[in-house]
């Protein structure tokens, strides 16, 4: 069950940000539009779509335990960033929710990363 939860919730966040990082490089709405919203330069999207893309590859990858925990981080940080831009323009909760689950979804991969992944046992 373990593994299943790990890999459902890993190739689910990598999709996200691979899926996302391609609409953000190449100017794809529904991102265009989110990202002048919450104030951001066009630029902006692509230089972290391509960030995304490169997270989504080293999320996957195995065999570099710390470029996975950075990418982790980044991950982690664009999704929980999304959160507090959409709060700090005024947007609902409506608005909270993909970010935000795609941040539980992140820390369930992270949490349930196998030893052989770079990840840790609980004994």
């Amino acid at each position: 069950m373990r593994t299943i939860a790990y890999w459902t919730s890993t190739v689910l966040v990598a999709a996200e940000c691979a899926i996302g990082g391609v609409m953000d490089v190449l100017g794809l709405p529904p991102f265009t539009g989110v990202m002048a919203h919450l104030g951001y330069p066009a630029y902006f999207g692509a230089i972290l779509g391509i960030w995304k893309i490169l997270g989504a590859v080293a999320v996957l990858a195995p065999g570099v335990p710390r470029l996975k925990e950075w990418a982790y981080a980044g991950v982690f940080f664009n999704m929980t960033g999304a959160v507090a831009s959409h709060l700090c323009v005024g947007d609902g909760a409506s608005a909270l929710v993909t970010p935000t689950v795609f941040t539980a979804l992140l820390v369930t991969s992270w949490a349930l990363r196998p030893a052989a992944r770079g990840g840790f046992t609980l004994s």
